[in-house]
């Protein structure tokens, strides 16, 4: 069916068209003609962007309340934006995951970097969890489960409705099933040669971290043989690894019980629970009390939730990521190897690293950095924007 004719927003003459036109995703409110008329537009409606001169720039959703007024869905204004065309988005998107995974354990949709911005799409064998954090996609809920559902031959689909970026666009939260029956409890991971389990209904973000894939693998290969303390570990990420790759024992040390419950499941599961052990609290007190106690390791990973979140949270963000690596480096066995990674879009790789050198050095050692990872190919970047290349991880050896 023909859509009707879209509402007309324009950037103001000082806007860069350009910019848009090379393929940057966002348009800010203070690029925007914020009259009347476009303050009342539907929050998340579609609408048809246009410079200041009255050239069309392509087909967006708006959110009038949000900074980032419009989002670009397609460079065509006249595109059609329904079932069939999240299943062209959906379908480019599964062959290059196909290309990458024998199974289907991975990022199935990476927001404006697969071209679908605002949405996130983890999936977990017949399971998906989709978190809607653009205004357009809760609208568009219906057509996109069922092209998620088409494309991928998923049995259940949850709406992960949580989470600052819903926030920030006014959207509610809501966790629920669209499509199928709830899972009956967690969904067994197989990765890096370990099983880790994924508490899809109600663990932190989508229920697992795919993101730290072959930064778990790297830090597998240097605890081969030894001993990995894992802090801010999750449900086992980096230790579960490396206990599946040769590691002679791991600890996890995590805030969360429920978090740990689960990385004892996927110890037991993966045939290292011998190996394995966990301790819950505070990750600054049990690094000080582990240095206290004179403790070292061969491999001190500390993979800590978003220090810096936003701009204005930065400075205080990158002093939190400092005083971690000064608490752990201390941990680390002469010629052992100190794992820090960050997932702070506003900490940048250069201030992530100069905060991490400067915590080592207060710690009292001296380091060589022998590694830079990022997020795996599941999660591409998209050339324009920053904020799409967000994780970090640097390996020092100390």
């Amino acid at each position: 069916m023909k859509q009707l004719p879209l509402p007309i927003v324009r950037l103001l003459p000082k806007a860069k068209p350009q910019v848009i036109r090379h393929g940057f995703p966002w348009v800010f409110a203070n690029e925007l003609v914020m009259d009347r008329r476009t303050k009342g537009l539907d929050h998340g409606g579609l609408v048809v962007l246009e410079d200041a001169d009255r050239r069309p720039l392509g087909l967006g959703t708006i959110n009038p309340k949000s900074k980032i007024a419009v989002r670009m869905l397609d460079f065509d204004p006249e595109a059609e934006i329904d079932e069939a065309w999240f299943a062209a988005k959906l379908t480019r998107a599964l062959q290059h995951r196909d290309a990458l995974y024998d199974a289907p354990f991975y990022r199935l949709v990476h927001a404006e970097a697969d071209g679908l911005p605002g949405v996130i799409i983890d999936r977990f064998g017949d399971v998906a969890v989709i978190q809607p954090n653009a205004a357009y996609a809760e609208r568009m809920i219906e057509p996109l489960v069922a092209a998620l559902v088409a494309v991928t031959g998923v049995s259940t689909v949850i709406k992960n409705g949580t989470g600052r970026a819903r926030s920030l666009e006014g959207l509610e939260e809501e966790m629920v099933v669209v499509h199928g029956d709830e899972p009956t409890g967690p969904v067994p991971v197989q990765m890096n040669g370990a099983t880790y389990m994924a508490d899809v209904m109600g663990g932190q973000k989508t229920g697992l971290f795919f993101d730290q894939r072959p930064n778990h693998a790297f830090a597998a290969q240097l605890a081969k043989g030894g001993s990995i303390l894992d802090v801010f570990s999750h449900v086992g990420g980096f230790s579960l690894a490396a206990l599946a790759n040769g590691a002679t024992s791991g600890i996890a040390v995590d805030g969360s019980a429920a978090a740990l419950e689960l990385a004892e499941a996927g110890a037991a599961a993966s045939g290292v629970a011998d190996k394995f052990e966990t301790r819950k609290g505070d990750a600054f007190d049990v690094l000080e009390a582990l240095g206290k106690d004179g403790e070292t390791f061969d491999v001190v990973v500390c993979d800590p939730p978003a220090f810096a979140p936003s701009k204005p949270t930065a400075e205080k963000g990158l002093r939190a990521y400092e005083r971690v690596a000064r608490l752990a480096a201390p941990l680390v066995k002469e010629g052992g190897y100190l794992v820090l990674c960050s997932c702070s879009h506003a900490a940048d790789l250069k201030r992530f690293r100069d905060a991490s050198a400067r915590g080592i050095g207060r710690g009292g050692r001296r380091s060589q950095l022998v590694y830079t990872g990022q997020a795996g190919p599941d999660h591409p970047l998209l050339p324009q924007l920053a904020e799409s290349g967000y994780l970090k991880a640097l390996a020092f050896r100390l």
